[in-house]
């Protein structure tokens, strides 16, 4: 699997570097006014759009992702904000019906829509939402989270490459964060999000024009998702279920990464495992749930039906959660307690240090964080591989949904005085006892290896041991007041 994992990585470095820029592939003029009628995709100057924007108790974010959806340089006949509120909290839904009113004042087109329940989370939503007889007017979906900010000329950036592209479904835009520098924490998770749109992202898009669509951020052709059968509630993953469903019906998709939309990094720790469960468990029962379908399906192409069953889905979503914590926290440190085991050096050094060189390269800014990111990134394998065999064998919490807490721009906010900062509960609720009791075991091999061994794996255990203990203990992120 070591091995999987490495040409893996080469092929999409390969793929990444060697891409052409989207402009060069596809026909993206600006639109304006006087284009009149397109031939290819029958619509008439600029085509009517709409902005989906999903919220659950936004309280800290609302203002922003509603301000910058209703700041887009776009005609205001022309685009319809859809604010879709699941909130339980009543007044948080009444802060958000009160800023689309502040909103729909200024002349801005904006459509306040709640429901009786919250069946489907999000993608109940999204579905809800294309319900409405004014959707039917428009050609084309641009989906936003709560903690999202797009530019002002994200639609003009992007909506060019599906009007006179008649052939893709959706355009993908780069994710850039608004406090990746508020701890460790959230600068590992900009360079593993970095690396994921720069390499894995830009290689889709170059070579198969298929990748799984990030949930926000993008746009969508709307008849590719009716074609497609629509958003669905089957997994914890809707985005990538679509996307999967829409590159089985033959569509393409392009990712610009030129275009980015600024968001928040989840900076506590409790906050941000529950995300990775949720994405990791979400892609692992997908597979389950779709893998006879593509292997069936007779509208795309045998190698891209391999690119997605091998690639995308076994070796990215399963594969690459299994190795780090299998190898790097199981198996080496179970070898120093048995002398006749001998892992060859090629698995040991040589395979993973290539692919720490391919991540590093492509995040050259943060080359002096790339030990902490290995560490940390093989503590949160271990979380990662529980949720993938949840996922894999459909078990109790496959479809748990826990919203990732959002703080707005927290880089910019005032400090807390300290006199407010009082714990929410006592120190040893946060432990987490499963990577207390491996941190256990690593120092039990580190040391056995220490005093035993007659190499010196106990240097890079005993390192391991002790990432494993500050997260367990809970001294990892942010702790909120």
């Amino acid at each position: 699997m070591s091995a999987m994992l490495l040409a893996e990585a080469l092929f999409m470095a390969a793929a990444s570097l060697a891409r052409r820029r989207p402009e060069r592939r596809y026909r993206a003029e600006p639109l304006g006014a006087e284009d009149g009628e397109d031939e290819e995709s029958g619509l008439l100057g600029y085509p009517m759009v709409l902005v989906q924007i999903p919220m659950f108790n936004e309280r800290e974010v609302y203002k922003l992702s509603i301000g910058a959806a209703c700041g887009l340089s776009w005609p205001s006949d022309r685009v319809i904000v859809q604010v879709l509120d699941d909130s339980t909290d009543p007044m948080v839904k009444d802060l958000v019906e009160l800023e689309c009113m502040l909103w729909a004042k200024k002349g801005k087109n904006v459509k306040y829509e709640v429901r009786n329940n919250r069946k489907g989370y999000k993608a109940g939503a999204l579905k809800e939402g294309m319900l409405h007889a004014y959707v039917q007017q428009c050609d084309f979906l641009a989906v936003f989270d709560a903690d999202f900010q797009p530019e002002a000329d994200f639609l003009i950036r992007t909506i060019p490459y599906l009007a006179r592209n008649p052939q893709i479904a959706l355009v993908q835009a780069r994710w850039e964060f608004v406090n990746p520098n508020e701890c460790l924490m959230t600068r590992i998770q900009k360079m593993t999000l970095d690396y994921h749109f720069k390499v894995e992202q830009e290689a889709g898009s170059t070579t198969f024009a298929f990748f799984g669509f990030n949930g926000t951020a993008g746009v969508w052709r709307i008849s590719a998702i009716k074609e497609a059968g629509g958003w669905d509630d089957r997994t914890t993953v809707e985005d990538m279920d679509l996307a999967v469903r829409a590159g089985l019906k033959g569509w393409k998709f392009v990712y610009v990464g030129d275009v980015k939309v600024k968001s928040e990094l989840p900076s506590s720790l409790k906050a941000y495992r529950r995300q990775q469960h949720r994405w990791t468990c979400g892609a692992a029962n997908l597979f389950r749930k779709t893998g006879k379908e593509i292997l069936l399906t007779k509208e795309v192409s045998f190698w891209r039906k391999l690119y997605l069953l091998y690639s995308f889905f076994f070796v990215r979503k399963v594969v690459a959660h299994v190795v780090p914590f299998m190898l790097y926290c199981v198996v080496i440190p179970l070898s120093v307690l048995i002398p006749e085991v001998t892992i060859p050096a090629w698995g040991v050094v040589y395979i993973p240090t290539t692919i720490t060189l391919l991540y590093a390269i492509r995040n050259p800014s943060s080359i002096h964080f790339i030990p902490f990111w290995i560490l940390y990134e093989n503590v949160m394998s271990f979380h990662r591989t529980k949720a993938t065999f949840i996922g894999l064998l459909e078990f109790g919490s496959v479809n748990e949904w826990v919203v990732t807490e959002k703080l707005g721009n927290s880089s910019k906010t005032e400090p807390v005085p300290q006199i407010l900062k009082r714990p929410r509960y006592r120190f040893w609720d946060r432990w987490t006892m499963s990577e207390v009791l491996f941190s256990v075991f690593l120092f039990a091999c580190a040391t056995y290896n220490l005093v035993q061994g007659p190499d010196l794996y106990f240097i890079y255990i005993y390192l391991q041991a002790i990432t494993f203990l500050i997260v367990g203990t809970g001294f990892c992120g942010t702790s909120n007041s």
